[in-house]
């Protein structure tokens, strides 16, 4: 009877052991890096990751415009103050420093220097012809041009309207010659440039005749646009 009580009691020992609940397992500790907030912060310059890379260069067709005044030194100058111009030039750059151009422009002006309302007679000028801008880019945003050109003008005006002034050759195409220099600010899209430039030249239709001493010289100026096709 004894052992039938003891072998009782260790059997229902062992089946509580199996339905006891199993032991918690001990928690996972993260790792936490001591080091990573202590190091110093890189400061980045404003704007420095969205600012794109400098445009290559290329050779390509250029179209030049610019938006001035022209005037006259003189005789002239005497008769016509200076007025608004226009000029636009179309060339291609065989090298980086040498592009061949050919030009065409159109002026305004009139007689009032000498003439007085109503007598006075406003008319148009034009002219064209072709040459070489010799170029120095100092960096890949500034530079500097000097060029040459020869070509004809002449002012658009009813026949005689200048002759009895003395200008009958301007009533007609006569050639010029000069030059001008500029400086462009080549924007960050290559194909866009500002510009300011001046010129001088001599054109000799517009000289009084039977003035010796005359000096027909054409000054002009002003701000362009340039586009690299």
């Amino acid at each position: 009877m004894l052992a039938t009580s003891v072998a009782f009691v260790l059997s229902s020992s062992l089946a509580l052991a199996d339905q006891a609940p199993p032991a918690p397992e001990a928690p996972v500790t993260a790792q936490v890096d001591l080091t990573r907030d202590t190091q110093p912060a890189v400061a980045e310059e404003p704007g420095a990751a969205d600012a794109p890379p400098p445009a290559p260069y290329e050779k390509s067709l250029v179209l030049d415009a610019t938006v001035g005044a022209i005037g006259f030194l003189g005789e002239f100058g005497k008769i016509s103050p200076p007025g608004p111009w226009m000029h636009l030039q179309l060339g291609y750059e065989l090298l980086k420093w040498l592009m061949l151009f050919g030009e065409g422009e159109l002026a305004f002006t009139d007689t009032s220097n000498r003439q007085a309302p109503p007598n006075t007679r406003a008319f148009p000028m034009f002219g064209f012809g072709g040459g070489a801008r010799f170029t120095l880019r100092f960096t890949e945003r500034f530079g500097a041009y000097v060029q040459g050109s020869v070509g004809m003008m002449k002012a658009d005006i009813a026949t005689n309207a200048l002759g009895i002034l003395g200008f009958r050759e301007a009533e007609s195409l006569g050639v010029y010659a000069g030059g001008r220099l500029g400086v462009e600010w080549y924007q960050i899209n290559r194909h866009f440039a500002l510009g300011l430039n001046a010129g001088i030249r001599t054109a000799q239709g517009f000289a009084k005749l039977g003035a010796g001493t005359d000096s027909p010289l054409a000054l002009d100026g002003g701000a362009s646009l340039r586009y690299a096709f």
